[in-house]
């Protein structure tokens, strides 16, 4: 039954991580530009996407660097406090989405029975997911931000990528 488990979540997760990807390879370089709200989606998604697979989360560490910014001195496009310490280029926003999609499948690929039942616990934010939750809740929110990127394209550009059914 666990095969079955993990077979099943990696290519549904895989499969919103590819959604992300799409979005944000199908901009065009000009819209991409303009619209910063669509690097601060994608950058959000993956910076949390790599951090809720971390455990314990305290030995996340990001290749692409941020800071914690108060409310008041958020960027106007900036949808979280973790502002990056510049804008990545969106290449290496793809780099860094392979490197997640990778330690992604790792994870699932590792899961055991009482990996499943392990607790992930954020001391800060007083959050404790047994991981199985933890990992349904990435996806979920990996997809809403694909989503939302495919959302901004259409109102931007009246076009955006295909539905992705699952990975492979």
């Amino acid at each position: 039954m666990l095969d079955v488990l993990k077979e099943n979540l990696w290519k549904q997760f895989g499969g919103s991580i590819d959604m992300l990807k799409n979005a944000i390879a199908f901009c065009p370089d000009d819209y991409w530009n303009a619209n910063k709200k669509l690097f601060y989606h994608a950058y959000h998604c993956l910076i949390f996407l790599d951090y809720y697979l971390t455990i314990p989360p305290t030995n996340f560490s990001s290749p692409l660097p941020f800071t914690i910014t108060e409310p008041a001195d958020l960027p106007a496009d900036a949808i979280d406090d973790l502002v990056p310490n510049r804008i990545y280029s969106r290449e290496e926003l793809l780099d860094y989405l392979q490197s997640c999609r990778n330690k992604c499948h790792q994870v699932i690929a590792d899961l055991t029975e009482e990996k499943l039942n392990e607790r992930w616990i954020e001391e800060e934010g007083n959050r404790s997911y047994p991981f199985l939750e933890l990992l349904l809740y990435n996806m979920r929110h990996v997809q809403h931000h694909a989503a939302q990127l495919n959302l901004l394209l259409r109102q931007g550009i009246d076009d955006a990528p295909k539905w992705v059914r699952r990975a492979i």
